[in-house]
């Protein structure tokens, strides 16, 4: 498929050929979903863990003999029942990690790329770079490019910090490396500024080549 590529002032200056192993593959929901639901649990983050019992340090003699203390028995110091001992049912750390092959994971990014590309969601730049960390300039080159979208996200081929601090106080704009796309930045945003340098990123290790 062609698309246009334009220059920051959102003129059309020449066109791209996208590949169709990339772009235009079938859209597979539930491949998304699960890619989805792995990010944002490996992104969570765990809570606090309480002691118990047997976290507790000592307790190792029973306080007093079972019987003829009159008494009630007990048979640890850190039981939880006493005071110093362990919590019961506290709060514990909580494995939230989902895997995913890495093959399934690039299959996802496809259909991502090919469902945003249906929407057309996708602009194709030129190049995208900035003189000077200024906020203003580079939301006048969104607006050019995309003046209905919402929220942005601006794609690099490699480091670029004044890119990153102009883009950075933008409310409804970010910045990502292309080598780290991925499904829940493609779902999220309106709009994926692309650059060409950052689309040769893209082909480098999403290309049924690799």
């Amino acid at each position: 498929m062609k698309v246009d590529v334009h220059n920051i002032a959102g003129e059309k200056v020449d066109s791209v050929e996208l590949p169709s192993d990339i772009f235009e593959v079938p859209i597979n929901v539930g491949l998304m979903h699960q890619a989805f639901l792995r990010q944002r649990a490996n992104a969570r983050q765990v809570g606090r863990k309480s002691k118990t019992r047997s976290d507790k340090r000592g307790g190792g003699a029973k306080p007093w003999r079972q019987k003829g203390t009159g008494r009630a028995r007990h048979s640890s110091r850190r039981s939880p029942v006493w005071v110093g001992g362990g919590k019961a049912h506290g709060p514990a750390i909580r494995n939230y990690t989902k895997r995913m092959p890495r093959q399934m994971r690039r299959a996802a990014l496809r259909c991502a790329l090919s469902e945003k590309l249906i929407e057309k969601g996708i602009v194709v730049v030129d190049k995208l770079t900035v003189s000077e960390a200024k906020t203003k300039s580079v939301n006048d080159v969104l607006n050019n490019l995309a003046p209905e979208a919402s929220k942005y996200l601006v794609l690099m081929a490699h480091r670029d910090d004044l890119l990153v601090k102009s883009v950075r106080n933008l409310r409804n704009a970010s910045t990502l490396h292309a080598g780290y796309l991925n499904v829940k930045d493609l779902a999220i945003n309106d709009i994926v500024i692309m650059p060409l340098d950052s689309l040769e990123v893209i082909k480098s290790y999403l290309g049924s080549e690799v």
